[in-house]
């Protein structure tokens, strides 16, 4: 279990012990500093959860370490602890955001509740930080399906979640709904008051890749004016979710597995050690086999990463959940939009059910989505459905087709080319490495394409 870090600054070196003492019983981890700048060190260094701070120090005010920390760290919790102090100090403390004021000496009772108080008072922080930043995904973690295939991943990852041992590696096909599966096993997880931290590997620049996972320290280099924290810090105590593990560069994947094996690392430019209890799941829609035989990812970080695989099935190996999603999709959308779309004919279902669905639950989504804009009606039919899922007379619709006719009049091969370009962004919704793969081109072929066409991500 992850414990709370508090740091007391104070230059008593009786009250230091005592408190340090009193803290250590109630379960916190304590660190100490004698003066304000060996004070920020710490706090710089170490980051902790609350701050126990005196207003007089030997070299500094305590109010001007108060302005300090909260430079460094906007959400830090200061309880002020002094004997002194008039009412300017007071104020200005406050204005500056300290959370209380307990004077000396200290009542240990109220500076257990204060503590309590304190800390929780950082996790709402944090909790509307996340939800503010995209996280609010997490309350909707609805795994939606009737099929067999599905039931069985469903129990397995209620399995997964009763124990917090081993990492997890999701795998299938793009869009079949990995992301869903991680949040999912999450929220449902010892872990789930803790943080869930994504990062996509595909979509982080090589050079910023090692900073983002690991964070950096101040002046680091030329852009390092900060204090970092990376994904593995933020994710402490609760879930990182490492996606498009597959297209990890090889540079990173030593550096990958020895945090995974130690669950130690240093931030970048960092002479420090800083070790964290997290769990790691991790996705791919990669033959990670066939990537170690290429020799473009490593055997012992795949056995690191699959101590349990789960393997999600496509959505044309599981057709009778379809109708289940498609309804699922509606009900969000038409909320979304406000469109008083409320069912599906029975010929738009029959279109759906017959559609291989290439992009899987994702492409399934972004047609509905269509539909729902396009509509007028209280029913989908099959006019609001995109025109790659509508048969042919006579015959059933299909994922892309491997071979092309030539149309009698003749065709601009430029208007299929962006055409089949758009219809792969879409079925990997907007993800460039998914649909090049869709497309069997290189990811440089599609963003010159992209680009050539005007195509927006």
């Amino acid at each position: 279990m992850v414990r709370d870090r508090i740091l007391v600054i104070d230059d008593d070196q009786l009250q230091r012990w005592a408190m340090g003492r009193q803290l250590t019983t109630w379960g916190y981890e304590v660190l100490e500093a004698a003066d304000g700048q060996s004070g920020l060190d710490a706090f710089t260094r170490h980051l902790p959860d609350l701050v126990l701070l005196d207003l007089q120090l030997p070299d500094q005010n305590g109010v001007e370490v108060l302005r300090q920390i909260r430079a460094i760290d906007p959400q830090a919790v200061v309880i002020m602890v002094t004997a002194h102090g008039g009412v300017p100090d007071a104020v200005a403390a406050f204005k500056l955001g300290v959370f209380d004021f307990l004077p000396k000496p200290v009542d240990f009772d109220a500076l257990g509740v204060t503590l309590r108080y304190g800390l929780e008072a950082r996790r709402l922080r944090e909790e509307v930080v996340r939800l503010r930043s995209g996280d609010q995904e997490l309350a909707d973690t609805t795994i939606v399906g009737e099929s067999p295939a599905i039931a069985a991943c469903v129990r397995m990852l209620d399995r997964l979640a009763a124990s917090d041992a081993g990492a997890v590696l999701l795998t299938g096909e793009s869009g079949t709904g990995k992301d869903l599966f991680a949040r999912t096993l999450h929220r449902r997880s010892s872990r789930a008051d803790h943080p869930f931290v994504a990062v996509n590997c595909a979509a982080i620049p090589d050079t910023l890749m090692e900073s983002e996972l690991f964070g950096h320290e101040k002046g680091a280099f030329t852009d390092a004016r900060f204090l970092k924290k990376g994904v593995f810090e933020l994710a402490d105590g609760g879930t990182l979710y490492l996606d498009e593990v597959g297209e990890l560069k090889p540079s990173l994947q030593p550096k990958i597995l020895r945090v995974l094996e130690s669950l130690t690392f240093r931030r970048v430019g960092g002479s420090r050690d800083i070790t964290v209890d997290l769990r790691v799941i991790a996705a791919t829609n990669r033959d990670l086999d066939a990537a170690v035989r290429q020799g473009e990812f490593r055997r012992d970080l795949l056995y690191r990463l699959r101590v349990i695989e789960l393997a999600i099935p496509p959505l044309r190996e599981r057709r009778q959940d379809i109708p289940p999603l498609a309804r699922h999709f509606l009900r969000q959308l038409a909320l979304k939009f406000h469109k008083p779309v409320l069912g599906v004919s029975d010929a738009a279902m029959d279109v759906m059910t017959q559609y291989d669905w290439p992009g899987n639950a994702r492409e399934l989504k972004n047609a509905i989505e269509r539909a729902v804009i396009l509509e007028d009606g209280e029913q989908i039919t099959p006019s609001g459905l995109p025109c790659q899922l509508t048969p042919p007379a006579g015959g059933r619709a299909s994922g892309p087709p491997g071979e092309f006719t030539l149309p009698i009049g003749g065709v601009s091969l430029e208007r299929v080319e962006e055409s089949l370009v758009r219809q792969a962004m879409a079925a990997a919704g907007g993800n460039q490495t998914h649909a090049a793969r869709l497309l069997d081109i290189s990811r440089d072929a599609l963003r010159t394409r992209l680009k050539k066409f005007g195509i927006e991500r």
